[in-house]
């Protein structure tokens, strides 16, 4: 066994979980090797996201991950220098209809229980945070302060910088296509460049999560579908929080969009019925569907100009939660997979918590209530309100 081959943990996925997981063990002392089969970090979903990270959910599991995600990115500049475009405009969920607003109010007990600073606005309240929004028939929303939004590039970028200058090894181009098994233990993993000693391999590989699994038997309920987005032409700033519309249209679930520093407004929309597979072909077809829904809650946009759209992937789940913690089947094989389009608002809380998993220490006792909700083995009932 080559020495300089073997590490105490390999990653499969250098994107919104595995570079900041690997960030989080390297810290720790661990060695860590991350591999990716695209050339660069970030190149599988992470790059299709819009940058939102809130820890406004209804699952106490994903309150507990990104109240730290949030803590980790808003002092990112501060603690690393690394200038990420974060923005604590905060989040709101609007609603038109007694419907909705039934939702959030119901959910608003349990997000005040885990100190969320989240409170309902009236209509008047509400267009004092977002003057531009569609007065007529708005019944009010939610609005969190301290949620926000970043470049998802910049600190993709950023995580993995900070990941090699603790030590990580990140390896490109690689596919896995062998885990070894031994007596029921991991051992390493064969790529079509490599091979690689560990007695722990994390599965992080997003949205071909089920096809890392299927090398050691496992047959996850991972599964993705395509989501497409979109930014416009930069124009001055007027938007401050993220906006979400969890209304269903015709053709398409919530949707929701945010204005960057640089200008440029991002959005992306949930399409009804999903489109399953691995298609990121970008199109143009969702425009006039997602432009409508728009101009419809803010009347403003009308004239600007988009500029490029993209197609990303969302690894989803029977509950439209993550499946995270070991593998019973196979000792070392670590799972923190279908992240539902989440990844990047989830990833950097995860990542700490994956890395005190794997150093066997003592776990807190919120740690054990997240890997409880979000155990691979969970009965699969109901999905999160605000997924």
């Amino acid at each position: 066994m080559n020495k300089s081959s073997t590490y105490d943990v390999i990653i499969i996925g250098a994107g919104s979980i595995g570079v900041p997981s690997a960030l989080a063990m390297g810290k720790a002392g661990l060695k860590v090797l991350v591999l990716d089969r695209f050339a660069s970090p970030g190149q599988g979903s992470n790059k299709a996201a819009i940058g939102g990270i809130r820890a406004t959910h209804s699952d106490p599991a994903k309150i507990r991950l990104c109240q730290r995600s949030l803590e980790i990115v808003s002092t990112w500049k501060e603690t690393y220098g690394h200038d990420i475009e974060w923005n604590d405009g905060g989040y709101v969920f609007v609603t038109y209809c007694k419907k909705d607003e039934k939702t959030l109010k119901e959910l608003l007990e349990t997000q005040n229980s885990y100190g969320l600073n989240i409170n309902w606005l009236n209509k008047d309240e509400l267009l004092k945070i977002v003057p531009d929004l569609n007065p007529e028939g708005l019944i009010g929303g939610t609005y969190s302060p301290d949620d926000g939004h970043c470049s998802t590039l910049l600190a993709g970028h950023a995580f993995y910088e900070e990941a090699r200058n603790v030590g990580c090894e990140f390896r490109f181009n690689e596919e896995v296509f062998k885990i070894k098994v031994h007596n029921n233990q991991v051992q390493g993993v064969k790529t079509n460049k490599g091979e690689y000693w560990a007695a722990i391999v994390v599965n992080a590989a997003g949205a071909w999560a089920k096809e890392v699994g299927n090398l050691v038997g496992l047959d996850l309920p991972v599964n993705p579908d395509s989501h497409e987005a979109g930014i416009t032409e930069p124009v001055a700033e007027f938007i401050y929080p993220m906006i979400v519309d969890i209304r269903t249209f015709p053709g398409s679930d919530n949707f929701y969009f945010h204005q960057l520093n640089t200008g440029q407004v991002c959005f992306c929309i949930t399409p009804h019925p999903k489109i399953w597979g691995f298609d990121r072909q970008e199109t143009s077809g969702f425009l006039p569907m997602v432009s409508k829904r728009m101009i419809n809650l803010m009347p403003r946009l009308v004239n600007i100009r988009i500029r490029r759209v993209w197609r990303g992937l969302y690894p989803m789940t029977p509950d439209e939660s993550p499946l995270v913690g070991w593998a019973s089947e196979v000792k070392g094989f670590l799972l923190a997979v279908g992240m539902c389009g989440q990844g990047f608002m989830i990833g950097p809380g995860l990542g700490e918590l994956l890395a005190r998993i794997v150093l066997q220490k003592e776990l807190r006792e919120q740690d054990r209530e997240v890997l409880k909700i979000l155990s691979p083995y969970r009965m699969f009932k109901g999905k999160e309100a605000l997924a």
